[in-house]
């Protein structure tokens, strides 16, 4: 097992090592690896066996090719970058539809809270302003409500447990009752909604972008002045969820009843 020392020199070969077998197709035995790496036979093959045990590697004796794990691994990192941009003409089409603030949020997980990965802002002299790359907290705006809703119940379980609601707003939610019932309708609804509790004077709704797997994906949302906001929502509601489920039908998911808008 590597020491904080040496971690980075063993992470450094692996690397190399991945590197070796994308150009190498059919693979490389033990001592190909080891002379291709410059080391001892022995921690090569402690290395190798990590690395099979966890799929990244497949051993056909007495070759080794790259593993599954990682052409997941690389695949889930374009879906990342190349997600915004495919679902962009979404965004553009709601946006003429709404003429607001349009955005795309994600889940961090490290810092529980909703990321915003593409924003397209409204061409109104009066409108919601935010750049891609804020976070919100889950609890509180309209995004990260509909994040958190399609987690499993273990994950919001440990979330209530250790986020303490403070109000960021008069108008926030912090009662941890009153929000497990807003995301059990969230759910169910599939809408999530935020007037004034994230940011004062600002509203939000967001509907959700399902994956081929049916696995929540984003949250993608329309946002502006609070009072707008309030006058629009029975107009902007049906944009949005068609939005979302178009863009939920480029990643190839197929709903078998389209949601109420």
């Amino acid at each position: 097992m590597a020491t904080p020392d040496n971690a980075p020199r063993s992470i450094e070969r692996m690397f190399r090592m991945f590197e070796t077998l994308r150009s190498t197709p059919d693979g490389m035995t033990l001592a190909e690896v080891s002379a291709e790496l410059g080391t001892p036979k022995s921690s090569t093959l402690r290395l190798l066996r990590v690395l099979t045990q966890a799929e990244y590697l497949i051993h056909a004796p007495p070759r080794y090719t790259l593993g599954p794990a990682i052409f997941r691994f690389a695949a889930g990192l374009m879906a990342v970058r190349e997600f915004p941009t495919l679902i962009r003409p979404c965004m553009q089409r709601l946006q003429e539809m709404t003429q607001e603030t349009i955005y795309v949020a994600v889940l961090d997980t490290d810092e529980k809270a909703a990321k915003y990965l593409d924003v397209l802002e409204s061409p109104q002299p009066i409108r919601y302003s935010v750049q891609a790359g804020t976070s919100r907290p889950l609890y509180c705006s309209s995004a990260g409500r509909l994040l958190l809703a399609y987690q499993s119940k273990a994950w919001i379980d440990g979330y209530l447990e250790t986020t303490k609601l403070r109000p960021i707003t008069a108008k926030t939610l912090v009662s941890v009752r009153e929000l497990r019932q807003e995301l059990k309708r969230i759910r169910y609804e599939g809408l999530a909604t935020s007037f004034g509790e994230a940011v004062p004077g600002a509203a939000g709704i967001a509907a959700p972008i399902f994956d081929r797997d049916g696995t929540l994906k984003a949250a993608l949302m329309v946002g502006g002045p609070e009072d707008r906001m309030t006058l629009r929502m029975k107009d902007y509601v049906p944009a949005l969820v068609a939005a979302a489920d178009d863009a939920s039908s480029l990643l190839g998911h197929k709903p078998t009843v389209r949601r109420k808008a």
